[in-house]
């Protein structure tokens, strides 16, 4: 059965997948990078002792992990969201 080969807009389309990715990779290696930086700083029992929680070390570093992963995934989702092109409107269209 012969396929239809692709129209412009689908062509361009980027399979979720990728845009996932580029979402998370990033995101990732900037949550690893703020989690370092972060702990040399800060003692993760001592900020559990602040807010009240019993923490040990790892579960203090897990936490703000995926505290920091979540943050750096939202600024990333909305970086590519705000990437993708507006469309135009002509003067056709005003009319």
């Amino acid at each position: 059965m012969p396929t239809q080969p692709a129209t412009s807009s689908q062509s361009d389309q980027i399979p979720a997948i990728q845009n996932l990715i580029s979402v998370l990779w990033p995101s990732f290696l900037t949550a690893a990078a703020a989690t370092i930086v972060f702990f040399t700083l800060f003692d993760p029992v001592q900020l559990g002792r602040l807010l009240g929680l019993e923490l040990s070390r790892m579960a203090g570093y897990t936490g703000g992990f995926f505290a920091f992963w979540f943050l750096t995934s939202i600024s990333c989702a909305l970086t590519c969201y705000f990437r993708r092109p507006c469309h135009r409107v002509s003067s056709v269209d005003r009319e």
